[in-house]
């Protein structure tokens, strides 16, 4: 198993030691240096698609992405067309859910577009749908957002928002086919709490690029739990900033990629408050040809920061040969005053041991596989606290075993 692991209070591995990136192949392992976290966008953030240049895959944000099948988001010569996504929002009594022009103010306040393709959904998109949770209001059931694909290609825009002290869990569930670019906000007030499920379980072709925003109000926390089986292209871009101390947020990841897909998950926590926590798990699994994770963990605590708790964490299980995983954690610290900091990738396939020990008391080989791989998602999976979803997920990583025993 290759792994590269580091917590240190600077961006640097200690003495001796690996340094924080893995670039990692089913039968290979490369180490190499990366630019920090801050430099590393060729372009600052931006509403405008004319601020940002046409990616021709030497950019370091682009680079492990496979341009030409992203079907003309990244160019600007993809444009709404067909039947797009339908969008369809199930929400519990008191709840507000609401379609808005582009002049509303809440667009875009829980961040500003980091690339192309981002810039492009919000430039593009004509009506976008805001969910509201009224302050002090616990839902105890959750809101159901469906994104159905139609076959054509869409632009879209999210918008969640918790009053003070409110509680919800929202679940976004992607399927169908399209060519979606979009953006997700998530506004969190003081005190409260949001856990977002978002399920990426498209047909084969669909091609699904986003950029996921939350800004965490005083006090306030944050779990999203990211789970991706379909698309032949799917590339997500989480980010987390801090409007008050005391914040807290978990991110977590589930993906499992099959012969000839790329699923890529690029994460930025940036640690702009004092007194402010994150943790980030990602795992996935990968079987087949051409099969191509890619993981980008990126965390950057700045100065003022001081009293931040952050650690990230990736795992990766290859369970056939010609896949290829490249995971990178970047960690930037501008002050030492912190709680503690530190971040860990590994890459490898089954454990011969764990078999081993399964098989030594009588359980099949294609059995003991499935429970180790079960084992290996199993925490994540908890994660959700959604009783179907789980359920639904299980049976998903069941179905996707039954190929890889075959």
């Amino acid at each position: 198993m290759a792994e590269a692991q580091n917590s240190p209070t600077s961006g640097f591995a200690p003495a001796g030691g690996p340094p924080p990136v893995g670039s990692t192949t089913a039968g290979s392992i490369a180490v190499a240096a990366e630019s920090t976290v801050v430099s590393r966008m060729s372009a600052p953030p931006s509403f405008d698609v004319a601020d940002f240049p046409v990616p021709h895959g030497r950019e370091e944000e682009w680079r492990f992405t496979p341009l030409e099948r992203l079907r003309g988001l990244h160019d600007g010569t993809a444009t709404a067309n067909g039947d797009g996504v339908k969008v369809d929002v199930q929400a519990p009594e008191g709840v507000t859910v609401e379609t808005v022009g582009r002049d509303d103010a809440r667009l875009g306040k829980a961040g500003t577009p980091v690339d192309r393709v981002a810039a492009q959904a919000y430039s593009a998109f004509e009506k976008a749908s805001v969910v509201t949770v009224p302050k002090e209001t616990v839902l105890t059931e959750p809101i159901r957002i469906a994104v159905h694909g139609r076959g054509g290609t869409a632009f879209g825009h999210q918008v969640i928002e918790l009053g003070a002290f409110a509680e919800a869990v929202v679940v976004i569930d992607h399927t169908g086919d399209a060519v979606l670019a979009a953006n997700v906000d998530y506004l969190l007030g003081d005190g409260a709490k949001l856990t977002v499920v978002s399920v990426q379980d498209w047909d084969d072709k669909a091609v699904h690029i986003a950029q996921h925003n939350a800004l965490i109000g005083r006090d306030a926390a944050f779990k999203s739990v990211v789970v991706t089986f379909g698309g032949d292209v799917v590339r997500l871009h989480p980010r987390v900033e801090y409007a008050g101390p005391g914040g807290e947020a978990e991110l977590f990841g589930l993906y499992f990629t099959d012969s000839g897909q790329h699923q890529e998950h690029r994460l930025l926590v940036t640690h702009n408050t004092p007194h402010c926590k994150s943790n980030v798990v990602y795992k996935g699994a990968l079987q087949g040809d051409d099969a191509h994770a890619v993981w980008i963990g990126d965390v950057l605590i700045e100065a003022k920061a001081e009293g931040t708790d952050t650690y990230e964490m990736n795992r990766n299980l290859v369970l056939t040969d010609g896949a290829r995983v490249d995971s990178v954690p970047n960690l930037e610290i501008e002050t030492g005053e912190i709680v503690g900091a530190g971040h860990a990738s590994a890459t490898g396939r089954f454990d011969d041991e764990q078999l081993f020990y399964l098989m030594a008391r009588g359980i099949p080989e294609h059995e003991a596989r499935r429970l180790v791989v079960r084992g290996f998602f199993a925490e994540l999976v908890q994660q959700i606290g959604v009783a179907d979803i789980e359920e639904r997920l299980l049976a998903k990583i069941e179905e996707e075993l039954e190929a890889s025993v075959a």
